[in-house]
């Protein structure tokens, strides 16, 4: 199949598109050219990323005007220079992550950022938090390669302690983690960001 065009401009900003629809289009795709929010481009690469078809299939992103979608553009340069292969960040749960990432206690999102839950994280070998905290905060860092930056929110309004590093492990109470705006399906206890340095990603501007 030669380039395709995976329009999800219908897609809400905080939904993932279908694991079957997005394999449907995206398995014998020689090219993509993605349309829609950061969670549409997120699911491509990881349906790629399954197939281990990156980086040799280039994708392409013509974004949708939420903030998280204008921020990775604008992040990411898009639309100027030349193609380019990018660092690929990835989870334990066979997830990508894009724009940011967050750990909060499980519960309705509206009333977890005011709470509290015990955690203890490391970002590579730094120990970024042992004990009660609100949140943890990741972001791929698109001005280096292969590096997240985490901030530890340990009480609520109060200046976060900040890492750079590659890779983020957490193991706390049952917690709600949001990857690009979309609530992973269950509470978890551990989990995993890194920069796989592994693996790559093209992205034709």
């Amino acid at each position: 199949m030669p380039a395709v065009q995976f329009d999800l401009r219908g897609l809400a900003a905080q939904q993932p598109p279908s694991r079957r629809h997005v394999a449907s289009v995206v398995d014998d795709a020689e090219e993509v050219h993605v349309l829609g929010p950061v969670p549409a481009l997120a699911a491509v690469l990881a349906r790629l990323w399954r197939k281990d078809r990156l980086p040799a299939v280039p994708v392409s992103w013509a974004p949708a005007d939420d903030p998280a979608s204008t921020g990775l553009a604008r992040s990411l340069g898009l639309g100027t220079g030349a193609e380019r292969e990018l660092p690929l960040v990835r989870d334990d749960h066979g997830g990508v992550l894009l724009s940011a990432g967050r750990v909060t206690a499980f519960g309705e999102q509206r009333r977890v950022l005011s709470r509290r839950f015990g955690a203890q994280a490391y970002c590579d070998d730094a120990r970024v938090a042992n004990g009660e905290i609100a949140r943890i905060d990741v972001r791929p860092d698109w001005t280096a390669v292969d590096r997240l930056s985490v901030a530890v929110v340990t009480v609520p309004l109060r200046t976060p302690q900040r890492a750079t590093g590659r890779a983020l492990q957490i193991a706390c109470a049952p917690a709600q983690v949001v990857a690009d705006g979309v609530p992973f399906e269950r509470e978890v206890t551990r989990w995993t960001w890194y920069a796989d340095d592994r693996v790559r990603w093209r992205l034709r501007p």
